[in-house]
């Protein structure tokens, strides 16, 4: 083999993928939101699930990347561990579309497909009419790779050795072993099972080789979901390692079939005699049918396996000490990551104000314990709030509608009260930590002003979260009536505060505790209204 030729084969191979890339994403971007949408919501049926699994992807033209995106949408809560293994069954039928595709030999049209595509794309200022311009430079760029790889390889049809070399490929243990490490390395079955398809065309593989190399490569193509999966949920590990262990599986039963009954192959050939990339095509259509016909019906059993296979091994802390809601696959997809934020945002909420009430109870019971809870669950609510405040600095870069900018740019704002919300928490606990000697000189009367107040305060910071979370503009004013009585509470307190140290009432020491304690609770109740009213812009 010439370096001219390896260059060649190289170059072929960089333009197919590449085609294969910008039709994905152009096929992806005209789809758009609506596709992620219907993927998210109408998976609730088993059945249904398949059908939109090998929809999309068809669609985009790549199992592993639908297989990602399930993988993303488990680890964010939006789909079941069943209902992603239904999905994941589909995409191993819509990515066979790619193989039907490229044995049509559109190889000599591909300059025309590629010059029409470019055309759109350039000339065509109509968003909607470029992107379509896109898939068609795409499909166009994948078929005059393809020629090329067929142009370089084409004197290997004569070569001995290279022949000799392929032999080893009919054993079906290489076979499926090549098969997978190179589908592993160019992450795409597509892709890989389209360059056999090109050394079918050449007659260098028959299909007696080429079906062991197409099991391997639905195993090889997993690994992209599998890379994707890790640092998150176990859920969403289960999700990639269903989408191994139904390939494996699936492989198996081939490997065994194809032993009992070799007129397998004869009945594929027997479909499209004399065309390789045609049968090759058929035959993977046909593995991924038959193993999901084969193993629907199995679907709670490859779950509950897959289960015992990777428990969930995380500490009730460090479970929740993470983003459950977003994932960065979701952020990939704005319309969606942002329904994501608006969750993991009240997830933080509902944190902030059971840590408030628990600082609230650790102070006017000097509880030690509670108070070093409220301590340990302020640092997730830092983590949640730096984490969130990160996918919506990525948000930026997309095209988003403007009431979804608009709620964006509210939610920095209701990130900043929240933590500011912690803090104040914080500061409350820290105080029955440090002066448990001085909350108990507290006098009857400034005991129960202080516990009036908070009350007051927790009841305005639950209608603010209420509002907020029902996303009801019209609640404003219930929460700017019950801040404004807090407000009315400072000024009465302090001044009955300064009467009892006149009166010598109560005792000096209590000044500055007294003091920070109404303070930091008037201060809640207004970052409580800020969160309520971010409402008024969104």
């Amino acid at each position: 083999m010439s370096v001219n030729m390896i260059f060649l084969l190289l170059g072929g191979l960089g333009m197919f993928l590449y085609g294969m890339k910008m039709m994905s994403d152009g096929l992806e971007n005209v789809a758009g939101d609506r596709m992620r949408r219907v993927l998210e919501v109408l998976t609730a049926n088993r059945f249904a699930a398949v059908g939109i699994g090998a929809g999309v992807t068809a669609l985009i033209q790549s199992s592993s990347a639908t297989t990602v995106m399930v993988v993303g949408f488990v680890n964010a809560g939006l789909m079941t561990l069943l209902q992603a293994t239904g999905v994941i069954m589909g995409a191993n039928i819509g990515t066979t579309i790619t193989a039907q595709l490229i044995a049509f030999k559109l190889s000599d049209v591909a300059p025309f497909i590629l010059f029409a595509g470019m055309l759109m794309t350039v000339f065509v200022k109509k968003k909607r009419i470029a992107r379509i311009g896109e898939i068609v430079l795409g499909f166009g760029i994948l078929f005059v790779g393809l020629g090329i790889m067929s142009d370089a390889m084409e004197p290997l049809r004569d070569n001995e050795a290279f022949r000799n070399f392929l032999i080893n490929f009919k054993n079906p243990v290489v076979g499926v072993i090549i098969g997978a490490v190179f589908t592993a390395i160019i992450q795409s079955s597509s892709a890989s099972v389209g360059i056999l398809q090109s050394f079918a065309a050449l007659g260098l593989v028959g299909l007696d080789t080429a079906i062991y190399i197409v099991l391997g490569q639905n195993i090889g193509t997993c690994v992209t979901a599998i890379i994707s999966a890790i640092g998150t949920s176990a859920n969403s590990r289960r999700a990639a390692g269903i989408h191994l262990m139904f390939n494996i599986i699936g492989t198996i039963a081939y490997l065994i079939l194809l032993s009992l009954f070799p007129g397998i192959i004869l009945f594929v050939e027997s479909l499209s005699p004399g065309d390789g990339p045609r049968q090759i095509a058929n035959f993977h259509t046909m593995f991924n049918l038959t193993v999901t016909i084969l193993l629907f019906p199995f679907a709670r059993y490859l779950v509950k396996l897959i289960t015992l296979i990777i428990p969930e091994k995380k500490t009730e802390q460090e479970l929740e000490k993470r983003l459950i809601y977003l994932d960065e696959r979701i952020a990939q997809t704005p319309a969606i990551a942002l329904r994501q934020v608006l969750k993991e945002t009240e997830r933080m909420g509902n944190m902030v104000k059971d840590n408030m009430q628990l600082a609230i109870e650790a102070f006017f019971e000097t509880d030690e314990h509670k108070a070093n809870r409220v301590l340990a669950a302020e640092e997730t609510i830092d983590y949640l709030c730096d984490g969130i405040s990160r996918y919506l600095v990525e948000f930026r870069g997309y095209d988003l509608s403007e009431k979804d900018l608009r709620i964006m740019g509210s939610l920095h704002h209701v990130l900043i009260d929240l933590e500011r919300i912690g803090d104040y928490a914080e500061n409350i606990a820290e105080y029955s930590l440090e002066f448990p000697g001085n909350i108990a000189l507290l006098s009857p009367d400034g005991r129960a002003e202080l516990v009036s107040m908070a009350r007051k305060t927790m009841e305005t910071l639950q209608a603010s979260l209420d509002a907020f979370y029902a996303r009801d503009a019209r609640r404003i004013g219930t929460v700017e009536k019950l801040e404004q009585e807090v407000d009315v509470m400072k000024k009465t307190y302090i001044s009955n505060h300064v009467d009892r140290l006149q009166k010598k009432a109560c005792d000096p020491r209590l000044d500055v505790l007294f003091t920070n304690m109404v303070t930091a609770l008037e201060r809640v109740s207004d970052h409580a209204l800020n969160i309520a009213q971010s409402l008024e812009s969104a």
